[in-house]
């Protein structure tokens, strides 16, 4: 046994780059952990509008870019090198840091796990530099070129583009999920950001897209952006809470904090927690099960947790930021005292709001005043049907089937749906104080409504170009399921405010509150699709200048001082695009503009519906920067979503809500409101194939009748 005793293995020195590779798995776990790194970056260097690429989930590309201070020349050789920071020189220094990055390994980590390139721009430098990194080394970007920073053109700021990430790590690749559910991941440290950041402007998008997922505007509040980010919903029933700590303030235990969160009438299928500790994000799993404690005392137990927001400053000398790899977590003195006095005074706050609780629900749409127009309910219907069936009356000797003896059972009140398109809509609901405000008698309302809905079918038109083709394929791939028999099947309610561009419609047992902006831009890019090289023309008598509406665009623009091109030179530039391009315009999409430089007509997509041509000039404007003129596909993809958008009902951007309107504008409203009923709604029950994209914002379920009958229980 002893001859046969294994030797101890000998202790070896691990390889630099092994190291190395180790404790980038400890930093960077996936795509979401490299941007949550790269974003703290910005914003220590004074960053006020970021933007964010990224592709197949950040796995493929992963692109920030900032306008902050930008990294000195000097510094690059050795930017992607472990532990080298601007932030401390002195272990004194960790003790009262407050900025993001202290360590210096998250650049190197990045080199260690993926192609890393950064092109950079200080305010005194004149061009930008470009560098190429592997393993924390500088590296030629191109076979047979040095590896020393190369000039070239750039903005003040940063552009840090991470490539092929985990490329020679297959274990950690195989390990993440779907690129979709890596970008959510992404999508979600974002919001938490650009929530505590309101001052700074965040834009997300996907690699070959135009249009952003997520974009927040700079000089904002906190209230602000939870209301964009997170909906109205969440934003009108927000509270807020101001705490700090008894004493001088410049003590090391002196701290303050700022809360957000819900009140007791908002419910939420999961709980929101967001906390940063002296703007760092942070977990802290003691405050959270203290904050649930206090709700639980508040909202019933079928009642789930609202969303919260905190933001703690303490003083750097109380905090140690040095205790996880990814800085996701931190110690600080205090903590039970801290937590404390923030749990009660939120639990005071919504003590003091908790005196009413409301409860949203909306009865059932009722019939017409006239007897015959009213729906007989099923029970009367089975009676009737059995006094035919008696001796002596019409159809007698018809004994009833078991099947039907069994239809006849009682249904109960909770699950009866009464809908028809002669219910009552939310307008008629209203007084009527002037006789003037009828547009008419009923029958000349029933006969309206039935030109309406007998309106010829808009057939799709035949094209051999496969861009088209791969267009309307994609919108037919992209169908959701059940939001499109919703909108197939739905009873319109009415307009709840036409500046917000919100209504409400019924489907089944459920209300839905739908931003009917949103699938009208849908409805109008799918339709201009569909028509693609035979849409209709709307003409304009006369004709105005194409250079003449884009210069009001122009000018209507907020453009800053240092654009290299003025005003009058991007009013050329935007009317040479279109007028090198007026034959195809006219074929494909009816946009008609003469030699001269008139536009002679614009594209009609819905018959019985006219856009506000307010909006004419600021169609045209966009179409210069906005539509990518260099690829086919994209090129008529990209167009057709400007016309969509500039279809999209609703006021014009110069539209001040709190001037009172003149009477041409309320003539101009009321036409509106009678579009969006009549020719907006059922042009989507026949036409639009919803994406599920609409179900994040758009389309939301305000009450169904189980839930209300329950209420109504409870009450």
């Amino acid at each position: 046994m002893g001859e046969d005793a294994r030797e101890p293995l000998p202790i070896r020195r691990l390889q630099e780059t092994l190291i190395n590779r180790i404790a980038a798995g400890e930093v960077i776990h996936r795509p979401a952990s490299a941007l949550k790194e790269l974003v703290e970056n910005c914003l220590d260097a004074g960053a006020t509008s970021i933007r964010v690429t990224v592709k197949d989930g950040g796995l493929k590309l992963l692109q920030i870019q900032d306008n902050g201070y930008g990294i000195r020349k000097a510094d690059l050789p050795i930017l992607a090198e472990r532990f080298t920071t601007s932030k401390l020189s002195t272990f004194s220094d960790l003790s009262k840091i407050a900025t993001y990055g202290f360590r210096g390994e998250a650049l190197a980590s990045m080199s260690h796990v993926a192609h890393l390139n950064v092109v950079t721009k200080t305010k005194t430098d004149t061009c930008a530099w470009k560098a190429s990194y592997s393993d924390g080394k500088l590296v030629e970007p191109q076979p047979g070129q040095t590896p020393d920073p190369k000039p070239c053109a750039g903005n003040d700021g940063t552009i840090i583009t991470i490539e092929d990430l985990f490329y020679n790590t297959p274990t950690r690749l195989a390990a993440l999920r779907s690129p979709s559910e890596e970008y959510s991941r992404i999508l979600d440290v974002l919001t938490k950001y650009a929530i505590h950041n309101p001052n700074v402007a965040f834009i997300c998008k996907k690699a070959g897209t135009s249009a952003p997922d997520l974009a927040t505007p700079s000089a904002s509040s906190t209230s602000q952006a939870i209301r964009m980010l997170y909906g109205h919903s969440i934003a009108k029933e927000l509270l807020s809470a101001d705490v700090s700590s008894l004493g001088e303030n410049d003590k090391p235990e002196s701290w303050k904090a700022e809360a957000h969160f819900t009140n007791a009438n908002y419910q939420s299928k999961k709980t929101i927690f967001l906390l940063f500790i002296n703007h760092r994000l942070v977990e802290s799993s003691r405050m959270k099960r203290a904050l649930e404690a206090v709700y639980n005392g508040i909202l019933p137990k079928v009642f789930t947790l609202s969303p919260n927001q905190r933001s703690l400053v303490i003083d750097p000398r109380s905090v140690d930021v040095n205790v996880h790899p990814t800085k996701k977590e931190v110690h600080f003195l205090n903590e039970e005292a801290i937590v404390e006095r923030i749990s009660d005074a939120i639990l005071e706050t919504l003590s003091s709001k908790g005196e009413s609780r409301i409860f949203e629900y909306q009865t059932l749409l009722t019939t017409g005043g006239a007897d015959n127009d009213r729906v007989v309910p099923k029970k009367r219907k089975d009676k009737e049907r059995e006094h035919d069936d008696e001796p002596g009356t019409e159809g007698a000797g018809i004994a009833p089937s078991a099947t039907q003896a069994e239809s006849r059972k009682k249904v109960s009140s909770h699950l009866k749906v009464r809908t028809s398109l002669k219910d009552r809509t939310l307008d008629s609901m209203f007084p009527v104080m002037n006789s003037s405000q009828i547009g008419g008698s009923s029958r000349d309302r029933e006969t309206e409504k039935a030109e309406t809905s007998q309106s010829r079918d808009i057939k799709e038109s035949e094209c051999i170009l496969t861009s088209v083709q791969a267009l309307r394929k994609n919108a037919i791939k992209g169908k959701h399921r059940l939001l499109t028999e919703i909108l197939e099947k739905h009873t319109f309610v009415g307009i709840v405010d036409v500046n917000q561009c919100l209504s409400l419609v019924q489907h089944s047992a459920n209300l839905y509150l739908v931003n009917h902006a949103s699938l009208a831009e849908e409805l109008f890019y799918q339709l201009g699709l569909r028509q693609f090289g035979n849409i209709s023309k709307m003409k304009l008598e006369p004709p105005p200048p194409l250079k003449t509406l884009i210069s009001i665009a122009i000018e209507a623009e907020d453009i800053p001082d240092d654009t290299p091109l003025k005003k009058p030179q991007i009013v050329e530039r935007i009317v040479d695009i279109l007028m090198s391009r007026r034959e195809m315009l006219a074929e494909y999409f009816s946009l008609e503009i003469s030699p001269d430089g008139f536009v002679a007509s614009l594209p009609l997509l819905l018959r019985d519906y006219t856009p506000n041509l307010d909006k004419v000039p600021s169609f045209l404007m966009r179409l210069g920067p906005q539509v990518n003129w260099t690829s086919e596909q994209e090129c008529f993809e990209s167009f057709l979503r400007e016309l969509a958008h500039f279809y999209v009902p609703g006021p014009a951007a110069c539209f001040n809500p709190s001037v009172p309107l003149t009477e041409e504008q309320e003539v101009q409203n009321k036409a509106e409101r009678w579009q969006i009923e009549h020719a907006l709604f059922p042009s989507m029950r026949r036409y639009l194939a919803a994406p599920q994209s609409l179900l994040d914002a758009d389309v939301v379920q305000v009450a169904n009748l189980p839930d209300l009958y329950k209420v109504f229980e409870r009450c």
